[in-house]
């Protein structure tokens, strides 16, 4: 639980954080979403204009009529050629704030006057200047809104008086230089002064004023009389769609002047070393071509916007598919996070740019796709962290208790460990048979003794292993395991006894390294029981293992406890023993109600080799336990006695524990619906 709160903790804190730095306005980040503006803007093809031509002062005009900047003379006899070859509203974005000390002025007033011309002026930060402002119907409150300058550098007064317009030249580029928007109007204290874009449109429509409509949020109209509704921002800009494409002609070449007839035109410096340039989305622009797009914007009327919803867009689609993501990342395939990662960003990416074809709709995909590459990895790669350590910690807490095999199982599986489960399964009790007497022949060699006890349970541990079965614990020189626990082993009760005929073989072995080291040998004892077992992680929150619990358990110790005292090394209970009874030589052993039981249950040794004499020996055990059931001690005597050397030995021991147990039987007043069974009143 505590993991899976660290992973959405963590994966929420991320959301939260790109929520955050999405609308903190940050540099990184803004650049980032504007920069995601221009790819747009960039797959725009370029529109070759029908409503405005640059006159260009080039390096052929310069050629022609002398250095920048002209005599002001010039620059009227353009405008009179423009005039005459019926141009349009006539731009002259130059700044013409000082007198012609060239004595020209008089002959620029003339050309301005009444012939449609616009002219420039700039914001300043020197509070000492003044421009020309124009008059604005508001609704509301505008200026709070409205990029402010400290004063307005304007033309000489006579221009301006004689010029039918005058707009603002400056552009304010976004925070990594580059010109995206332009503010249509802006302010100096209390007047308002208008970009030479829309002080155009003003002109051509012959209104004195603008109409301003704002709110709490910002401008939300903005038009000029008798002109339809221009789309600004909050602030009264305009984003800038920058696929005008203007046809130029040289002022070198006035006889072509004629091919602007009935159009806007712009006088723009465009000769090297004079030329002021801006940077665009789609690279560097000489300084009136942000005025030049505006005005273009304005009379196709397809100016960019940023709807009112797009934020809250952007937010639920951060938030949600943010959400989504860590959902997926932490409980699905990682092929279908990383592929819903791809989807997610791809769908992300496609609204936005069918948004911007269809509707020129500015929306944000830069920010949902960083939230969706960062959270969706961070997901990814926190899930990937913490099963790691999961598969680690399962590794470190089971590789000493099941084989590799196992463990990668259960790596892959962990809720096979957590979630718990009731099953049949086969457990395994063994004990160290004379440890006291390997004890002391180590004396006072502690470091000795371990390590050869060690060197035993390494021996009896492997074929558990090789066998995929599970050590649950070691009991000081005991152990016990379990097979079809934690993973699926449709055979198991056959494997829990191979398992038990390999350990015998294993201590046999250890047996020999013993003798070799002049050592006394030891035995072991084993039982062995199929029935329902509870498995899972048990103990407390400061120490838990894996374990075992439940009847089939208990009783599987309590068949191990009485390997000694029937003379065997390796005893099943009647479950076991029925499953798996064609797959090994059993003999039986005893009838037995283990204590705290009333109800016998059979109890079986098997044994690690299969010969003919054997066969006809078990007929005989056979029919000594039919004997003894039917009270007939004495016959069933003699056939300990004929049975005594048999099986190689093996079960001598048994053998005559029996004698004894019929000899017992013989002097105890027996019920006379006695079936056999033995009740045992020792564990």
């Amino acid at each position: 639980m505590t993991k899976v709160l660290t992973h959405w903790s963590l994966a929420f804190i991320t959301a939260f954080a790109m929520l955050f730095i999405h609308y903190d306005n940050g540099t990184i980040v803004e650049t980032a979403r504007l920069k995601g503006f221009d790819f747009l803007q960039q797959q725009d093809p370029p529109v070759a204009s029908q409503d405005i031509g640059i006159i260009t002062i080039d390096e052929a005009s310069l050629e022609k009529y002398g250095q920048w900047p002209w005599k002001r003379d010039v620059l009227a006899e353009i405008i009179w050629q423009l005039r005459e070859t019926g141009a349009g509203i006539i731009v002259l974005p130059i700044l013409f704030s000082e007198y012609d000390r060239l004595a020209g002025d008089q002959a620029l007033l003339e050309a301005l006057a009444g012939n449609g011309v616009v002219i420039g002026q700039n914001g300043s930060f020197k509070a000492d200047k003044n421009g020309v402002p124009r008059g604005v119907a508001k609704i509301g409150d505008p200026l709070p809104f409205l990029f402010e300058w400290t004063g307005m550098l304007g033309p000489i007064p006579e221009f301006g008086e004689n010029a039918d317009g005058v707009g603002v030249l400056n552009t304010v580029p976004e925070i990594d230089g580059v010109v995206r928007r332009l503010p249509m109007l802006m302010r100096v204290g209390n007047d308002v002064y208008p970009a030479i874009a829309i002080e155009l449109i003003r002109v051509a429509v012959g209104e004195p004023s603008y109409q301003v409509k704002s709110n709490a949020g910002g401008i939300d109209k903005m038009r000029v009389p008798g002109y339809p509704i221009i789309q600004t921002d909050s602030n009264a800009r305009i984003w800038l769609r920058w696929n005008k494409k203007f046809p130029e002609i040289s002022a070198s070449e006035p006889e072509r002047f004629t091919e602007f007839t009935g159009k806007t035109v712009i006088i723009g410096v465009t000769a090297d070393g004079i030329a002021g340039v801006i940077a665009s989305p789609k690279g560097g622009q000489f300084n009136y071509m942000p005025s030049a797009v505006a005005i273009q914007n304005i009379l196709d009327g397809d100016t960019i916007s940023r709807p009112y919803w797009a934020f809250l867009t952007e937010l639920g689609t951060t938030f949600s598919v943010g959400f989504l993501l860590v959902m997926l990342g932490r409980f699905a395939p990682y092929w279908l996070a990383g592929f819903s990662i791809i989807l997610f960003a791809g769908g992300v990416g496609y609204a936005s740019w069918y948004a911007w074809v269809n509707y020129l709709y500015l929306l944000d995909a830069t920010m949902p796709l960083a939230t969706i590459l960062i959270v969706g990895l961070h997901a990814i790669f926190l899930r990937f962290v913490l099963e790691f350590f999961e598969k680690q910690k399962i590794k470190k807490q089971f590789a000493g208790y099941a084989s590799p095999t196992v463990v990668r199982i259960l790596q892959e599986n962990p809720a096979l460990i957590k979630d718990g489960m009731k099953r049949e399964v086969s457990i395994c009790f063994s004990d160290l048979r004379g440890f006291t007497p390997l004890g002391e022949s180590f004396g006072d060699d502690v470091k000795g003794l371990t390590n050869i006890m060690n060197g035993y349970m390494d021996a009896i541990t492997q074929p558990v292993l090789d066998m995929n079965g599970m050590i649950i614990k070691y009991i000081g020189d005991a152990s016990m395991h379990v097979h079809n626990a934690p993973i699926d082993d449709p055979e198991h009760p056959k494997s829990a006894v191979k398992c038990g005929l390999d350990m015998l073989k294993a201590v046999e072995k250890f047996n020999e390294k013993l003798e070799k080291d002049g050592r006394p040998r030891v035995g072991m004892g084993a039982g062995i029981n199929t029935g329902l077992g509870y498995l899972g992680e048990m103990g407390s929150t400061q120490r838990h293992s894996y374990d075992v619990l439940g009847d089939s358990v208990s009783t599987a110790a309590r068949i191990e406890s009485k390997c000694k005292e029937y003379g065997c090394v390796l005893l099943v209970g009647e479950n076991t023993y029925e499953k798996t009874k064609d797959d090994f030589f059993y003999l039986k052993v005893d009838d037995l109600a283990v204590k705290g039981k009333t109800v016998g249950i059979g109890i079986w040794t098997v044994l690690d080799d299969t010969k003919p004499a054997w066969r006809t020996s078990q007929k005989y055990h056979i029919q000594m336990h039919e004997l003894y059931r039917q009270q007939k001690f004495d016959e069933a005597i003699k056939l300990c006695d004929q049975l005594h050397s048999n099986f190689d030995g093996k079960m001598e021991g048994y053998y005559d524990m029996w004698k004894e147990r019929c000899e017992y039987m013989k002097t105890q007043p027996l019920p006379k619906n006695w079936n056999g069974v033995f009740i045992a009143t020792t564990k």
